[in-house]
């Protein structure tokens, strides 16, 4: 399978990236299966019902969120009528929606799953490891699916890196989410999961991680807030990760960075 992950989408940058480029991306590169974290798509801060079905309608077939899941008051009631809308697993309890569901794509089984991390995370999140472990038993791969994608959502490098040596052999891809900067560590682990700490984002890179820089500059320079923070409005880079997956085993073949657009130089299959 050809399956093409794109990290968090901000704000209406990131929409514009995402709308501008994928419908193409999936004719050129003949694509699959397409995941996307959305979760900072609707004014850097979570994602709206309107804002989730325009990346559906340019061609993603999933949409992860994260910690700011339900930052937008509307998706409490969408994310119950869109299945193709994915929550953290290990998310309040309380919480609407699902955190694993398994899709059909070019006639093969695709599970995408998503967690949170605890390292560094503002709320204490259940263990992500044992979250995926149940799943991971009820949906094995090269058994109940054909691959597996986990999106890890959490501030460490550390904690994603050990997530992805956990999820070797169980998973087709294990990326991170969350810090909006992406890591030049795409690899192929030994016993066949496709690896990267971050996706980066899918926003204008002209900025503070998606947010224009006038306001994070003053914080950090005299330490007092003025203006809320809003997200930059430049040409965006979709960024995230490219993986093709042998179809009997499951596990990844090949593994590229994407970027596509923006300041970043461009890179993909």
């Amino acid at each position: 399978m050809k399956i093409l992950f794109l990290g968090d989408v901000m704000g209406r940058a990131g929409r514009q990236a995402i709308t501008t480029h994928l419908p193409r991306l999936r004719e050129d590169w003949l694509l699959d299966f397409v995941v996307v974290n959305g979760e900072n798509a609707t004014s850097g801060m979570g994602l709206s019902g309107a804002h989730a079905t325009a990346l559906l309608d340019a061609g993603a077939d999933c949409v992860t969120l994260g910690d700011h899941a339900f930052d937008q008051k509307d998706m409490l009631q969408f994310i119950e009528q869109e299945p193709r809308i994915i929550r953290p697993l290990n998310f309040s309890k309380a919480a609407p929606g699902k955190g694993a569901h398994v899709f059909s794509a070019a006639g093969k089984k695709v599970l995408v799953a998503q967690a949170l991390g605890q390292v560094f995370m503002k709320r204490p999140f259940d263990d992500p490891f044992s979250a995926l472990e149940a799943v991971f038993r009820s949906h094995p791969l090269n058994g109940a699916v054909d691959a597996i994608v986990v999106d890890f959502h959490c501030e460490a490098t550390s904690e994603k890196m050990a997530m992805g040596h956990w999820c070797d052999g169980r998973a087709s891809l294990v990326v991170g989410t969350h810090t909006h900067v992406p890591t030049a560590d795409a690899m192929v682990l030994p016993k066949g999961c496709a690896y990267l700490t971050d996706a980066g984002m899918c926003g204008d890179y002209n900025s503070v991680i998606g947010m224009h820089r006038d306001e994070p500059l003053r914080r950090f320079i005299t330490g007092m807030p003025k203006d809320r923070f809003t997200p930059a409005v430049g040409e965006a880079t979709l960024s995230g990760i490219y993986v093709e997956t042998d179809d009997k085993s499951g596990a990844a073949t090949r593994i590229v960075p994407v970027r596509q657009g923006g300041l970043l130089p461009p890179s993909g299959p």
